[in-house]
Parts: structure tokens; C-alpha cells; sequence
């Protein structure tokens, strides 16, 4: 069973992301750790903290991370995601409330604790993993893998930049960040726009309407998913 902090900007594709972890018997989810990216930081935690009580998962600590790029002004994509970062989707406020650890402190105090166990799946601009690896440099020797959701590589047809014409959000939000991090000796595997916007890996419209009639949760994820689907099929 793999271990993990999964670093996010919640956002309609990081909510399902942590449906599906927080529903895997493979993994063990350690933590929740918000950046701002999708949405401002406090948005980000809580939506995190929506998904968790939507499926009923009350034992995992959500960390708020940093608010702003290591030195650049905050872009966001809430004309994407919605202003609420999920869509519109309608769901009650959290009752549970962040923990009080900086969620670059929960990073490198969680590696520290599982030495060599501890997968950190990165989804957002990697302004915290910046931050963890500035308090702890030998952060990318305690970690067993670094997983990104970031970059576009031009490896199939599907790699080129949803910002500019060569740049994918997560970077181009962070790009300081993203620089430290590849560079800091990770062992690491990247997953960018060739992977994450192959149609191959999308929702099409016949699955999106089978969601509706899939139990809450599957009218949650309908939900979430009407706007992009109505703006990109």
C-alpha cells in the first residue's frame, strides 16, 4: 500500500482526484495539502474538505499551503472550475475545519516520519513542495517518488500548452517553483497535458449522463462536470 500527501488546488479535476485516492484500498492517504492555483488557497481546503465529508472520510488531515507563487502575482482559473472551484455543484459547508500545520511543514514532517515511504502526488503549481524542499533540502531523499501533474512535453499530439501555446497552468502559475523542484533530484515522473488531455482519458457525454443515475456521489461528479462538458464535449 503506497503512502501519500496529495499536494492540490481543488478544482474540479483535484476533487475527483481525491474521490478516487481516498476510495483506493492501494493507497493510504496521509494528508491534503492546498495550494493556490484552481482557486485561492482557503478555497482549495475547503473544497478538499467537501470531498472528504461527501464520502464520509473524516481522518484525514487537510493542511492550507501557500496563498501566492514563490514571486509572482496569483493566477487562477476560476472562469474553468466556477467561482466555488467545483463547478456550481451545490454542497454544504464543511463541518471540519484545516489543521493548524503550514502544509509545507506537514510535507517535510510527514517525510521525515516515513522515511523513504511517504509518495507525494503533486496536481497543483508546486509552490509547497518549493517550500518543503527550503526547509528540508534532503527532502527528494526522504520521499520514496514525486509524482506531478504538470508540464506539456510535445509527445503526442496532445502536448501543447493550455495557457500559452507552450506552457500548462500548473508551470506557468509557478514556474520559480517548478524550476526548483525538477531540479532538486527527485525521483520523479512528470504526467502532463499529452497524458491528462488525450481524449482517450476524458468523460464523454454518454458516461456523464450514466452519472447522474450513479447514487449521490455520481450526481456530485455529473455535476461538477456539466460545464466542461457542455464547453469541450
Amino acid at each position: 500500500m503506497k503512502r501519500l500527501i496529495f499536494d492540490c488546488d481543488p478544482g474540479i479535476d483535484d476533487a475527483l482526484a481525491i474521490m478516487l485516492a481516498a476510495s483506493s484500498p492501494e493507497l493510504r492517504l496521509e494528508a491534503i495539502t492546498t495550494v493556490a492555483g484552481n482557486v485561492p488557497v482557503q478555497r482549495a481546503a475547503e473544497n478538499a474538505l467537501k470531498i472528504l465529508e461527501l464520502l464520509g472520510v473524516e481522518d484525514v488531515p487537510v493542511a492550507v499551503g501557500a496563498s501566492k507563487p514563490l514571486r509572482r502575482k496569483l493566477v487562477t482559473a476560476e472562469h474553468f472550475h466556477g467561482p466555488d472551484g467545483l463547478g456550481g455543484v451545490s454542497l454544504p459547508k464543511p463541518r471540519l475545519r484545516p489543521v493548524e500545520t503550514y502544509a509545507p511543514d506537514l510535507i517535510v514532517e510527514s517525510a521525515r516520519r516515513l522515511s523513504g515511504e511517504l509518495t507525494i502526488v503533486a496536481t497543483g503549481p508546486l509552490t509547497n513542495v518549493a517550500s518543503a524542499l527550503m526547509r528540508e533540502p534532503e527532502l527528494p531523499k526522504l520521499v520514496r517518488e514525486l509524482v506531478i501533474m504538470g508540464g506539456a512535453y510535445s509527445l503526442t499530439p496532445y502536448g501543447y500548452g493550455n495557457v500559452t501555446p507552450v506552457s500548462e497552468f500548473n508551470f506557468y502559475v509557478d514556474p520559480d517553483a517548478a524550476r526548483v523542484v525538477l531540479e532538486a533530484g527527485f525521483r520523479a515522473r512528470a504526467v502532463g497535458l499529452d497524458v491528462t488531455t488525450d481524449p482517450r482519458a476524458s468523460v464523454g457525454p454518454e458516461l456523464h449522463r450514466k452519472l447522474k443515475s450513479m447514487g449521490k456521489i455520481g450526481g456530485v461528479i455529473h455535476d461538477m462536470l456539466r460545464n466542461p462538458i457542455r464547453r469541450f464535449g
